[in-house]
């Protein structure tokens, strides 16, 4: 009956190479097959439909308007098959993975690598958190997330950078600026209006450190709650921070060479390692995510 018909996913798939090359010459071989066989797929396929679905010329070929209704259900049916062999495979998770990062990581970028997850997982239930690094690297003993994204120091006082022999997966190393508004005039400006984040905040320690250590007078003129409240306070000029590069948000000046602020070492963000016995779609992602960020 022809209501019990179905489209055989080679034949979409082929559909589908040829619309994308614009030609059976060059879809023949991303099918591995000869253009001969590419041209009978497609005969096939318009017989089944009873309706032409290219226009064959000189320059190649060209989707009838039939086609390009096809072409739209073809890429669906193919992403299904592929979507129903994944979750078989088990590659496909029906649940939740919590992801906990650090708000000084590439923070313009957390939303497209939140989105890049969603599409190759769609099933995937996420719950991100952003955390202080020193909460991150605390909670991965306890098993609060699935995968953690945390920032380290590189003060050569007992932060080395990670890699391979601690189970981590290095993403990117990072210089620290001291920042402020353009328009903050810093001449004879004492004691140093500094802004900070919560005392918790690892990176803020260290920056106090330093200042105390190079004996620079500072008062704190304004406490944020995280990195997004700390670039709106610098935007109002109400003082100086401390960022890692990719965290400086335009319109910041960096100062390190200008007064008298203590030199800055480097940071070094990175992927916690796999917990025992973790699912294998945590295993992926945590992967793919290690290809998109370095």
């Amino acid at each position: 009956m022809d209501s019990m018909r179905r489209f055989d996913p080679d034949l979409l798939q082929t559909l589908v190479a040829v619309a994308d090359a614009g030609s059976l010459s060059a879809a023949a071989p991303q099918l591995c097959r000869s253009q001969s066989a590419v041209s009978e797929q497609l005969r096939k396929l318009e017989e089944m439909c009873g309706l032409r679905l290219f226009s064959r010329g000189k320059t190649g070929a060209t989707l009838t308007p039939a086609g390009e209704r096809l072409l739209i259900h073809a890429r669906k049916i193919l992403a299904m098959h592929d979507i129903a062999y994944q979750d078989m495979q088990g590659v496909l998770l029906a649940g939740d993975l919590r992801l906990a990062i650090t708000d000084y990581f590439r923070p313009s970028s957390i939303a497209g690598i939140l989105k890049r997850i969603r599409s190759k997982y769609p099933r995937l239930r996420l719950h991100v958190s952003i955390r202080k690094s020193a909460l991150i690297e605390q909670d991965a003993v306890n098993g609060e997330y699935d995968i953690g994204l945390s920032m380290r120091i590189l003060d050569g006082a007992g932060q080395h950078s990670s890699g391979a022999a601690d189970g981590r997966i290095r993403l990117r190393r990072e210089p620290l600026s001291w920042v402020a508004d353009a328009s903050l005039p810093l001449e004879d400006m004492q004691p140093l209006p500094l802004i900070v984040l919560p005392s918790t905040c690892s990176l803020q320690q260290f920056i106090v450190r330093k200042l105390e250590h190079h004996g620079v007078r500072y008062e704190v003129a304004h406490s944020a709650s995280g990195v997004g409240g700390l670039h709106l306070a610098l935007a109002a000029g109400l003082g100086v921070s401390c960022l890692n590069d990719s965290a400086i948000p335009s319109g910041v000046r960096r100062l390190n060479d200008e007064g008298s602020f203590p030199p800055l070492p480097d940071v070094e963000f990175s992927l916690l390692p796999p917990r025992p016995n973790e699912l294998p779609v945590v295993t992926q992602v945590r992967e793919m995510l290690a290809h998109e960020l370095l």
